[in-house]
């Protein structure tokens, strides 16, 4: 079988882990596991995944830690295990870099789906290519087919949510969104916490936008939700 791509299962309790491995290697994932967070970044720096399935409670070094230290050498999908209702422990994942959740206890077939859409999402097969070449405005270029983004000529380490939703904004400029919208448009979510938009928005200002807590790119419509304004209608500048 030609594997999906490579799949570090990150989780202390072996029941589970052998559950999430069984199922993605159905769906031709090569899967790895390991039961704490040293060893899960030893393998991901020795040999690299394709995506990261993190639980929050580890022993020792916890999720949130692991997903930091990632975060700081990579852009490695990471899709995070968390407790049902620890709404706070989602939302510091998702600000830490986690690009999506499952709660416990979950579904696996679930976690399957989210992994392959995340993958995909990461591959840049989700986005529509369009025409025209890469997407730009000014100083900032997203360039699709490449999955890549830069500002300033500098590339832009955005993790597979950042990249598709600063792709969807600025392919409909002008256009204000509510959050759901964009749940179902980004995430191909049909329903979920909506906060999780919220995370996802900050993140990405703080590394296209000059002055974060005065974003001129991505704006806020208030009541509404969220606006890609051009810097080409602001005068330019950079």
């Amino acid at each position: 079988m030609t594997h999906a791509g490579r799949v570090l299962v990150v989780d202390d309790d072996p029941t589970v882990a052998e559950v999430v491995a069984r199922y993605l290697a159905r769906d031709g994932y090569d899967v790895e596991c390991v039961a704490d967070g040293r060893t899960a970044l030893r393998k991901a720096q020795d040999r690299p995944p394709d995506l990261v399935v993190l639980d929050l409670m580890l022993p020792g070094m916890d999720g949130l830690e692991v997903c930091r230290r990632l975060r700081e050498t990579s852009t490695v999908p990471i899709v995070m295990l968390t407790a049902l209702g620890a709404e706070t422990d989602r939302l510091v994942g998702l600000e830490t870099g986690a690009d999506d959740y499952v709660t416990k206890p979950f579904s696996p077939r679930e976690l399957a789906l989210r992994v392959r859409s995340v993958l995909r999402r990461a591959r840049g097969a989700l986005v529509p290519t369009g025409a025209g070449g890469p997407l730009s405005d000014g100083d900032l270029v997203v360039d699709v087919s490449a999955h890549e983004a830069t500002l300033r000529g500098g590339r832009l380490a955005l993790t597979a949510r950042e990249f598709d939703l600063l792709a969807f904004l600025l392919r409909n400029p002008r256009q204000a969104f509510t959050r759901d919208e964009l749940l179902e448009r980004v995430w191909d979510w049909s329903f979920g916490d909506s906060s999780t938009v919220t995370v996802h928005v900050r993140r990405l200002r703080e590394k296209i936008e000059d002055d974060p807590t005065a974003p001129r790119r991505i704006v806020t419509v208030w009541g509404v939700g969220y606006r890609y304004e051009p810097r080409a209608s602001q005068g330019g500048g950079g």
